[in-house]
């Protein structure tokens, strides 16, 4: 391989390419980015205020620990922030020539068999199968035929396509009854909800209804809180409190407040990184097993499961620690790589199957609640403590992945002034990105396309013109942002319907495009009421927040199949991925500037750098 910094030997004058930068695909990890800032600043508010407490109490040691605290808090809103503005200029670039893009643009209608798409009226075919409009008889009585302790928590949601409808009777009264409309539940004030949550002697909560409810109510009360409010609700009802409780009265009681427990603890198990959520839980099932002995053994097991879940994301944070600090440690040291990542994994479906591993570990380790919590839009009153804000930043390392790859990729490329080489690494990462597709990882797939969308690798004309650009044309089709992305939705939903009845691991995965995934739930979250007019809450908003999520969750519990490459994975996390200012500098020396726009740059930059 050649060195990495000698002057271009581009000299001739080639044709331009066929597309331009995507500003589209810009514009929605600017969105997500932003509002991920938002959400780290308003924990920043919540951890200074508490230091600044502390220290005022002569607190020694707690004060200690805040600052480190508040110092690694004030880095991610460090991070985050420079994304967010490298993702404004990219945008910025972008968006000037998409008007340009969108006149000059030619839609192919030609078959594609490299990755299976194909563009007509009525079906189309992909990888996946042909995609129909409606699902067929078959997969409706295969879903229906299931037993429900196979059903998925997705199957489950599937199965209510109009809402939540509740199989019993109100067991509260009058005054809090919930308000249905044909049969589903729609709304009720957050007593009656809770009521609804609360398990009696011949009443256990639907699944979904837990889900959904618990998803969501945190916009109204915290997780300990409305934990503490059951509590309460089952000890005046059932009368825990005597020393000698009525067995016989009490009936199904403990198995279901231990079930409803345990699907708490199974479903949003990062409430419990708060000790006030697991004192309670000690708290109640320690009653239970009072009047329960031969529940003690399910309730080991769900405090058993909860520690090794918790020491889980302990353990996966402070292996992203590890590679962010090892990367942070490169890049200071100012290294000039020496090889590239065809020389670490010269075959681009070992390489898509890497990114697939990194992508699994990090969707997995998401808690669904990030989501409602992340863009909630409550201001942390002077009551808020560090206590209450969340708990995980799972969310925001995944959008910051996606950052990281995307920047990897244009690194790659520009690192090379040979333009022979330029062009073999954009193929290599072409058909790096078709593999994505074939696997169902559609997140690397917008990432390696975001990459060589990013303005230093759009702008070498001369590079692109060597391209064979027959693949990547191809690839463009599913970040056609028409019909709100509807071709790459399209791909997304075969992909659900191969995992669904897939034979193998392979054929379960589905990694979506995710920043989408997130502006779908934050539009859905803002685009509807979280108060009907009468002042109760819209259990319809949470319902089908919980239905899109219950997707995710499907998705997260597929297991990588793909043997780990260390080599690989560590080129990957670790090595040196230039800013924005480095990369625009090697892409004017891998091409030099011929726009008046790109000249003015090039000069204001070499002054930056004191060149």
């Amino acid at each position: 391989m050649e060195e990495k910094k000698i002057p271009s030997d581009v000299s001739e004058t080639d044709r331009v390419p066929k597309y331009e930068p995507n500003a589209d695909l810009f514009g929605i990890q600017l969105e997500v980015t932003l509002k991920l800032l938002e959400a780290e600043k308003r924990k920043l508010e919540v951890w200074q205020r508490e230091l600044s407490s502390t220290l005022s109490h002569d607190n020694y040691n707690m004060g200690i620990r805040r600052k480190k605290a508040v110092q690694q808090l004030e880095m991610n809103v460090s991070r985050i922030q420079q994304q967010y503005s490298q993702l404004e200029q990219e945008y910025k670039t972008a968006a000037m020539g998409a008007m340009k893009r969108k006149s000059n643009k030619k839609r192919s209608s030609r078959s594609q068999p490299a990755i299976g798409l194909k563009q007509t009226p009525k079906t189309r075919p992909t990888i996946f199968g042909t995609i129909a409009k409606e699902k067929t008889a078959q997969e409706d009585s295969r879903v229906k035929s299931v037993g429900p302790q196979m059903i998925s928590l997705s199957q489950m949601f599937d199965h209510h396509l109009a809402g939540y409808s509740a199989k019993v009777d109100s067991h509260f009264s009058e005054n809090e009854a919930l308000i249905f409309q044909d049969g589903n539940l729609m709304a009720g004030s957050i007593d009656a909800l809770i009521q609804h949550l609360v398990p009696t002697t011949s009443y256990h909560p639907d699944r979904t209804y837990v889900f959904a409810f618990l998803l969501s109510s945190r916009l109204y009360i915290r997780p300990h809180s409305l934990l503490g409010e059951v509590c309460q609700v089952c000890s005046l009802q059932q009368n825990l409190t005597e020393a000698n409780a009525n067995r016989e009265h009490l009936g199904k009681f403990g198995p279901n407040i231990v079930q409803l427990l345990s699907e708490w603890a199974e479903m949003f198990p990062y409430d419990f990184r708060d000790d006030r959520m697991m004192n309670q839980l000690k708290e109640i099932t320690q009653r239970i097993v009072t009047i329960y002995p031969e529940l003690r053994g399910d309730v080991t097991n769900i405090k058993h499961n909860l520690v090794n879940r918790l020491a889980g994301l302990q353990k996966y944070e402070e292996e992203l620690s590890k590679w962010s600090d090892q990367a942070l440690e490169k890049s200071k040291s100012q290294e000039v790589p020496t090889t590239d990542i065809t020389e670490v994994c010269g075959n681009p479906l070992e390489f898509a199957q890497q990114l697939t591993h990194i992508e699994l570990e990090r969707l997995r380790n998401i808690g669904p609640e990030e989501f409602v919590q992340a863009f909630s839009k409550e201001s942390h009153s002077s009551e808020t403590t560090i206590r209450d804000v969340k708990k995980t930043s799972n969310l925001e390392a995944y959008v910051q992945w996606f950052n990281r790859l995307s920047y990897f990729v244009a690194t790659e490329i520009c690192s090379h002034l040979k333009k022979k080489n330029r062009v073999k690494m954009i193929e290599y990462f072409t058909d790096v990105a078709k593999e994505c597709i074939n696997i169902g990882n559609f997140n690397s797939l917008m990432a390696i396309i975001a990459g060589m969308n990013l303005s230093p690798v759009a702008r070498l004309k001369k590079t692109w013109a060597k391209v064979n650009t027959t693949k990547f044309e191809i690839l463009e089709h599913q970040m056609d942002p028409s019909n709100n992305f509807g071709s790459y939705r399209s791909c997304l939903k075969a992909a659900m319907w191969r995992s669904d009845s897939a034979a193998t691991d392979r054929e379960k995965i589905v990694i979506p495009f995710f920043s989408l995934f997130v502006k779908d739930i934050y539009f859905l979250n803002e685009g509807c009421n979280s108060k009907l007019a009468n002042g109760t809450i819209n259990f319809e908003k949470f319902w089908q927040l919980a239905k899109h999520i219950s997707d995710f969750i499907s998705w997260q519990q597929v297991e990588c199949p793909f043997q780990k490459s260390g080599d690989v994975l560590s080129y990957i996390l670790t090595t040196t991925v230039f800013s924005e200012s480095t990369m625009s500098l090697a892409s004017y020396e891998c091409e030099v500037p011929e726009t008046k726009f790109d000249k003015e740059r090039h000069k204001k930059l070499k002054a930056q750098v004191g060149l």
